[in-house]
């Protein structure tokens, strides 16, 4: 058998995305001038201010932990905030880190379309934070640099899903779902918008084509349905390009393997009172006699089941779950859950969106057209240390 290349990092310029914190949420958002001033307005709406600051001081400690060791080996570190993390940014740097969790590391992910930059994203609130995407909670910062350099870790491809739209509506600039409390920065986003081409407005060739390949990769799951979830979103729907069927219903998600242990696990799982009722009605219409006073039974058979909802990052298939479909003399639903390499959806709705990893809204009403396809040149590099 051959022997296996040992994976290189080496790199001579990092960009390192910071979180913003819940302190710095905060005050920004309140345009508060003081610590005093958060505090008493924290103070008021039953808010623990010392809990925030210490978690606001530890995020920033690890940052600098990180920066540190980065530099403490000779590459350039450039660290930035979600406002200005452009493409042009992204190009400069051989390595991207994110420091924060799982949301930083999706909004990372999201701007990277060369499937050759690193993403590696280090959880810097291990104690509150899952960090489900970034390295191990008890991987010390210098101790996961010093593995990276000397090889000791493996590259970790995640599919990603590349999105089309099509649409008068198709090059309205989207909304960042995470900032849209922060008023004051809602207007500093859209002139970064204009200043850095994060989302390039349309020239008049672009707008005569209609079709426009969107310029971020949904790396958790794509979000489609009325942006007021009371109402009832309708759409047309081909998967795999099967004839476009007619569908009402909450919505629809569509994720990759990263994706699928999060809102569509959520979406699709059953508990273990779910499972108990349903063996008592297998037993009832069959001539088996399953324990169902068996807790540790129920609990294995539960998990069995929720256990298939899971599958690699590296699979290069979308698994798309429709929300509560309508089902009734006109609208059916033949197969509410599934796989599929491309997935197609016409717009029947009047203030729908399509929503990328629950932070980027594109508007999405009645005749616009989204593509949503698996193509393995997008996936993601990431890491998996020894």
């Amino acid at each position: 058998m051959g022997l296996v290349e040992k994976p290189m990092f080496k790199p001579k310029r990092a960009v390192v995305l910071t979180k913003m914190t819940r302190f710095e949420y905060e005050k920004e958002k309140n345009r508060l001038q003081s610590d005093d001033d958060l505090k008493d307005y924290l103070k008021e709406k039953g808010s623990d201010y010392d809990g925030l600051f210490q978690r606001h001081e530890g995020h920033h400690s690890n940052l600098k932990m990180l920066t540190e060791s980065l530099k403490k080996n000779g590459i350039e570190t450039q660290v930035v905030g979600r406002f200005d993390y452009t493409h042009q940014v992204i190009d400069s740097a051989d390595v991207i880190f994110s420091a924060g969790g799982d949301g930083t590391f999706l909004l990372a992910a999201s701007k990277i379309l060369d499937n050759d930059k690193p993403l590696i994203g280090v959880n810097t609130d291990p104690i509150r934070s899952e960090g489900h995407l970034c390295l191990p909670k008890a991987a010390n910062i210098p101790q996961s640099m010093e593995k990276l350099l000397a090889g000791k870790f493996r590259w970790k491809l995640r599919q990603r899903i590349r999105i089309y739209i099509s649409g008068k509506d198709s090059y309205k600039e989207p909304i960042e779902l995470h900032d849209q409390q922060l008023e004051s920065l809602e207007d500093r986003f859209n002139e970064h918008v204009k200043e850095n081409e994060m989302f390039p407005e349309a020239n008049s060739c672009d707008a005569g084509k209609q079709t426009r390949l969107l310029p971020v990769r949904a790396l958790n799951e794509v979000f489609i349905g009325e942006s007021l979830s009371a109402r009832v979103s309708y759409y047309e729907i081909s998967v795999d390009d099967t004839n476009l069927a007619k569908q009402k219903s909450s919505g629809l998600t569509v994720c990759t393997g990263t994706g699928s242990s999060s809102w569509y696990f959520s979406i699709n799982h059953m508990t273990d009172e779910d499972v108990r009722k349903l063996l008592l009605i297998a037993n009832e219409f069959s001539d088996s006699n399953i324990a169902t006073n068996n807790s540790s039974a129920i609990r294995e058979i539960t998990e069995k089941f929720n256990s298939t909802f899971k599958f690699d990052s590296d699979f290069p298939k979308m698994a798309y779950t429709i929300r509560d479909p309508v089902f009734n003399g006109i609208f059916q639903v033949s197969q509410p859950r599934g796989f599929a390499k491309k997935i197609s959806i016409r717009s029947r709705m009047w203030d729908a969106c399509l929503v990328v990893d629950g932070g980027l809204s594109f508007q999405f009403n009645d005749g616009m057209t989204a593509d949503l396809e698996i193509h393995e040149n997008d996936a993601l590099k990431t890491v998996q240390l020894f």
